[in-house]
């Protein structure tokens, strides 16, 4: 009598875990590593636009999302925001896919203005601009001081880098609550 034999196919997890324990065991050859690293990159890829693209789910994601990983603690996430600070500090973010922005506030601040990034408590990322010169973050409008355009600007631009690495939807809560400060005074929540 005749059999039919089902091949089992792995879910993405495993596909996924079965990609990377190829790519970086020690006696894989160059074109098997390169051939699962496209793989991997793939099902990645496309398990991120499924997440993006899903009409039904009530969710949203920053553009960085990925970079880190659904699971990537918060101490990472505060690493990868410091990178991006210090690239945009030296070259001018992406405004499009193929644009760069030729304003950026981060790269345009006064020299001695710094940026520290932290997780003050759970759940929650901190960036603190310290350096701002009176003149440069301050202005008078009807006789009170207020915050200038410029320093809200890059407020604004940090709280965006900050974001991007963020999702929160109905069904989810937000991965972490942010905000930017310089002491004394919180410009964005």
């Amino acid at each position: 009598m005749w059999q039919a034999w089902a091949v089992a196919v792995p879910s993405g997890g495993v596909r996924i875990s079965r990609l990377r324990m190829l790519i970086d065991h020690p006696r894989t050859g160059e074109a098997e590593r390169a051939a699962a690293q496209r793989m991997l990159d793939r099902i990645l890829r496309k398990s991120a636009e499924v997440w993006r693209n899903n009409p039904s789910a009530d969710r949203s994601y920053g553009a960085r999302y990925d970079r880190v990983g659904r699971h990537a603690g918060l101490p990472r996430v505060c690493e990868m925001i410091r990178e991006d600070i210090a690239l945009a500090r030296t070259f001018p973010m992406p405004a499009g896919p193929d644009v760069l922005d030729t304003r950026c506030a981060i790269r345009d601040a006064p020299e001695q203005v710094r940026y520290s990034v932290e997780t003050p408590a759970h759940g929650r990322i901190l960036i603190t601009i310290d350096g701002v010169s009176h003149d440069w973050g301050w202005v008078q409008q009807d006789g009170t001081e207020i915050v200038s355009p410029a320093l809200q600007m890059l407020a604004d631009e940090l709280a965006e880098l900050m974001n991007d690495y963020n999702h929160d939807g109905t069904d989810t809560n937000r991965r972490f609550f942010g905000s930017v400060r310089v002491p004394g005074t919180t410009l964005v929540w």
